[in-house]
C-alpha cells in the first residue's frame, strides 16, 4: 500500500491525473480482501492490483471514464457467471471505489520581478502549484522558495518543455516589452484556462496588433488578459499581485467578480 500512495503522489508532483481503486467490501469468495490497492494511469497502465481478470479490466475502463469526467464512482461486482456478464467463476461479490486525484492546478509565471515575488506567494497560499521562468538563476534562487518549479531559461525555450494545459494559470509580468511579447507569442495558442499580460493599454494594443499581424488567430488573442488583474485601485507589487490572483480566482470558479454586498441588494430589488 506504501508503494501506490507513494506512486500516487509522484504522479500527482509530476502534474498527472491519476485514479485510485480499492476495494472496500468482500463478501463470499473474492480475488482481494478489503483495503486492497490499484492505482490507474491515463494510458490504462496500473500499478498493484485488485485481483486480476475480468473484474480488474472492468474496474479499468470505470477508472479511465471517472479520470476524464474528474468524478469518483462506486462500484459493485458479482464474481459469478450465472449472475454476471464478468465470467468469473469465484462466487462471491466485490465493492470497489474509484477516487480520482487531480494534481493541483498550476501558475505559471513568466518573469521573477518585483511582481512576480507576492504573486507566487499569494498563488502558493491559494493551492496553486507554482512554477517561475526567467533568466536570471540568481533571483529564482533567492527569492522564490514556494515555488514547486522553478525554470531558468527564455520563455520561448521554457514553453517547448512545459505542460500548458487547461489546468494552468499563465500570468506574463517579465518587466521587458520585448520579453512580455514572445512569452504571449509563445502561449497564445496553448489551451491554457488563463492568460494575462501585464502592461498599459497602449503596449496591450501594440503586442496584440503585431501577433495580429503574424497570424495568430482572433479567437486565441481574445483571450488574453490585458492589462491583467482586477480593478482594485492596486498600486504596490503587493497590490497589483493581489489583482492578478483575484481575477484568476474568478476565472477559475466562475465568480461575477462584483462586490458581494452590490449583488445582495441587487438581489433584494427583485
Amino acid at each position: 500500500m506504501e508503494d501506490i500512495v507513494q506512486l500516487a503522489a509522484e504522479a500527482l508532483r509530476q502534474g498527472q491525473r491519476v485514479a485510485l481503486a480499492t476495494v472496500t467490501r468482500a463478501v463470499g469468495s473474492t480475488p482481494r480482501s478489503p483495503g486492497a490497492k490499484m492505482l490507474v494511469y491515463p494510458d490504462g497502465s496500473i500499478a498493484g492490483t485488485i485481483g486480476g481478470a475480468a473484474v480488474e479490466a472492468r474496474v479499468i475502463q470505470e477508472a479511465l471514464a471517472a479520470m476524464g469526467s474528474g468524478t469518483p464512482r462506486n462500484l459493485s461486482y458479482t464474481l459469478d457467471e450465472t449472475k454476471s456478464d464478468l465470467g468469473m467463476l469465484c462466487g462471491g461479490t466485490m465493492e470497489v471505489f474509484v477516487d480520482v486525484l487531480i494534481p493541483k492546478p498550476v501558475l505559471l509565471i513568466f518573469g521573477a520581478g518585483h511582481i512576480a515575488q507576492p504573486l507566487a506567494q499569494t498563488g502558493a497560499l491559494m493551492g496553486f502549484a507554482v512554477t517561475v521562468v526567467d533568466e536570471r538563476v540568481s533571483l529564482l534562487v533567492k527569492n522564490f522558495p514556494q515555488a514547486q518549479r522553478l525554470v531558468a531559461k527564455k520563455a520561448a525555450d521554457a514553453v517547448a518543455e512545459l505542460p500548458i494545459d487547461a489546468s494552468t494559470y499563465v500570468v506574463i509580468v517579465t518587466g521587458g516589452h520585448d520579453s512580455d511579447e514572445e512569452a504571449l507569442r509563445r502561449v497564445a495558442g496553448t489551451d491554457a484556462a488563463y492568460i494575462g499580460m501585464i502592461g498599459s493599454c497602449r503596449k496591450v494594443k501594440v503586442v496584440l496588433d503585431r501577433l495580429a499581424k503574424e497570424g495568430v488567430p482572433a479567437e486565441r488573442l481574445a483571450r488574453v488578459r490585458a492589462p491583467i488583474g482586477l480593478d482594485l485601485g492596486a498600486e504596490t507589487p503587493e497590490e497589483i499581485a493581489l489583482s492578478i490572483v483575484a481575477e484568476i480566482v474568478k476565472v477559475k470558479k466562475g465568480g461575477s467578480g462584483e462586490s458581494l454586498s452590490r449583488n445582495s441588494l441587487l438581489a433584494k430589488k427583485t
